[in-house]
């Protein structure tokens, strides 16, 4: 008998569990980014969502990137959470909803991530919220001057 059943197959996967899966490929991405940042100071969003992790590569990543000095809390339809990593202008931003749900995962490689940034339409009214907040008829608290 002929054809492919008797040509003998054989996998291969390294040793070393950091040599698998998607870790190491996004941490070069990473440093691609990086290089464009400085140079350009164009960002970069890695959505992770969108990347097949296989077991132990969310875990293999992070700990790659380590853990930075800043930590945020935005609540908005739900908590997001922003971590510095050991690496600057390298952020973990992890989005979840109302009943605590990840949605999504993002490396952002930027001086700032985007979700902490001050939206245009919002400084557009920057100054009326605070002119609201110094009549002392409008129920804001006082400010004394």
């Amino acid at each position: 008998m002929t054809g492919l059943h008797g040509i003998p197959v054989r996998s291969e996967t390294p040793a070393d569990p950091a040599l698998r899966g998607n870790a190491i490929p996004i941490l070069h991405e990473v440093r691609h980014a990086l290089e464009r940042l400085i140079a350009t100071g164009e960002s970069t969003c890695i959505d992770l969502s969108s990347i097949p992790f296989g077991p132990g590569d969310e875990e293999r990543l992070t700990a790659g990137l380590g853990t930075g000095e800043v930590r945020a809390v935005i609540d908005a339809l739900g908590p997001t959470q922003v971590h510095e990593t050991a690496i600057p202008g390298v952020w973990l931003v992890d989005y979840h909803n109302a009943e605590g749900e990840r949605l999504a995962l993002h490396i952002e490689i930027a001086s700032i991530p985007e979700i902490l940034r001050t939206q245009p339409e919002d400084l557009a009214t920057a100054i009326a919220a605070l002119d609201a907040r110094l009549e002392p008829d409008q129920g804001a608290p006082r400010l004394q001057s």
